[in-house]
C-alpha cells in the first residue's frame, strides 16, 4: 500500500489527513474493522483488515493536533495543515517519531478488541482476558502521551460478573445445545440458523459465530410458536444485568414479534407467539435494546465478519508461535493457555 498522504477538508468542517483509500469517520458508517483513537484535536482510524501504514486523522481542532501531526506525518505535513487554502495536496510522510505511530496503532487496535474481538466457542476463538487488555491499554496509552493525555481510558463495556473467561467446554457441545432438537409432542414446522449484528450487542454477551441463532416454529394443540436460542459468549457466567438481556426480533412479511432471552446455561432462549405470516419466510435478529444502529444492518458488515474470525485466528497462531511487539498480552495469553475448545 502507498503511503503517500492526503491532506483536504473533511466533513462538517473538519480536516482529513492519511491515505486516500483508507476508513475514516463521519463519510458513511464506518466498517466493523475499523479502529479508532481519541486524540488531541480529533481522531486516528485505522482498518484493521488492511496493511495500513499511517492512520487516517480526522481533525476538528488543528491547533491542538499541531502538538503531535508533525510526529506522525512529517514537518511539511503540519505546515500543511496550518496553512490550508481548501485545496488538497499530496505528500510523502516523514514522520519525526517513527516509533510513534506503530504504538498508537496498537493502542487503537487495543481498543478495537475490546469490543470487537470474535470470541467463539463455536469457531474455536477463545476471549481474550479483559483485565490484560486494560494494562495493554494503560502502558500504551502512557507511551502515546503526545498524542493522548490518558482520557482516552478503556471504554468497552465491563462488569466484574462478566470478567472473568474460563472457555473450558468443548465447541460441539454447544454446537449440539444450539441446533435443532426433537421435542416430545410437539411439531417443528419451520428451522434456521444463522449469524447476528455484531453491533447490536455489547461485547461478552453472545458468541460470535455465524452459527450462533438458531429457530424453530414449534406447534402445539392451539397455539404456534417461535423458539430462539443464542450460544453465549465463551465463558459467560450469570447474574448477566437485565438490562443487558438479548431480545430476537422475529420478523415475517406480514408481521414482527419480540422474544425476551434469558440465559440457562451456555445459551440465551426465549420464544413468542408466531406472527402473522410466518408460512412464508421467517427472518430472526437478536438485540439489547439501547445498543447499536436501529436500522437494517450494513450488508458489508456480514462480508467483513468471516474476514475478523480468519484475522483472530491467524493472530492466535503467530502469537502461540513467535509473539511480537504487535501481539497484545491478552492474545499471547489466549494462544498460550491450554483451553478446550
Amino acid at each position: 500500500m502507498s503511503d503517500r498522504i492526503i491532506v483536504r477538508g473533511g466533513p462538517a468542517g473538519t480536516m482529513f489527513i492519511g491515505p486516500e483509500v483508507a476508513p475514516t469517520l463521519g463519510e458513511g458508517t464506518a466498517p466493523l474493522d475499523t479502529a479508532v483513537l481519541e486524540v488531541r484535536g480529533g481522531h486516528l482510524v485505522w482498518s484493521v483488515l488492511a496493511s495500513q501504514r499511517f492512520p487516517v486523522a480526522l481533525i476538528d481542532d488543528t491547533e491542538a493536533a499541531q502538538e503531535w501531526i508533525w510526529a506522525v506525518y512529517g514537518a511539511d505535513i503540519a505546515l500543511a495543515v496550518a496553512d490550508f487554502d481548501s485545496v488538497p495536496t499530496e505528500f510523502t510522510p516523514d514522520p519525526g517519531l517513527p516509533e510513534l505511530a506503530p504504538r498508537a496503532y496498537k493502542l487503537g487496535y487495543a481498543h478495537w478488541a475490546a469490543r470487537w474481538w470474535p470470541a467463539s466457542t463455536l469457531d474455536g476463538i477463545p476471549p481474550l482476558d479483559e483485565r490484560l487488555i486494560d494494562v495493554d491499554i494503560r502502558t500504551l496509552t502512557t507511551e502515546c502521551d503526545l498524542l493522548v493525555d490518558g482520557a482516552d481510558a478503556i471504554d468497552a463495556y465491563e462488569d466484574d460478573d462478566l470478567a472473568s473467561r474460563s472457555g473450558a467446554d468443548r465447541a460441539e457441545d454447544y454446537a449440539l445445545a444450539a441446533g435443532p432438537t426433537t421435542v416430545t409432542d410437539v411439531l417443528v414446522l419451520a428451522r434456521g440458523t444463522g449469524g447476528w449484528d455484531w453491533r447490536r450487542c455489547p461485547p461478552g454477551i453472545v458468541d460470535a459465530s455465524e452459527r450462533t441463532l438458531s429457530w424453530e416454529v414449534r406447534r402445539r394443540p392451539g397455539t404456534t410458536v417461535i423458539q430462539v436460542s443464542a450460544v453465549a459468549a465463551p465463558g459467560l457466567h450469570t447474574p448477566v444485568p437485565p438490562h443487558l438481556h438479548p431480545r430476537a426480533l422475529i420478523r415475517t412479511p406480514a408481521a414482527t414479534a419480540v422474544a425476551e432471552l434469558t440465559l440457562t446455561g451456555d445459551l440465551w432462549t426465549g420464544s413468542a407467539a408466531a406472527p402473522d405470516g410466518w408460512e412464508s419466510t421467517v427472518a430472526v435478529d437478536i438485540h439489547v435494546p439501547g445498543v447499536g444502529p436501529s436500522d437494517v444492518a450494513d450488508p458489508d458488515d456480514a462480508r467483513i465478519r468471516p474476514q475478523l474470525r480468519e484475522f483472530a485466528a491467524a493472530r492466535l497462531r503467530n502469537a502461540g508461535r513467535a509473539p511480537d511487539d504487535t501481539m497484545l498480552l491478552a492474545e499471547i495469553a489466549a494462544a498460550t493457555t491450554d483451553t478446550d475448545f
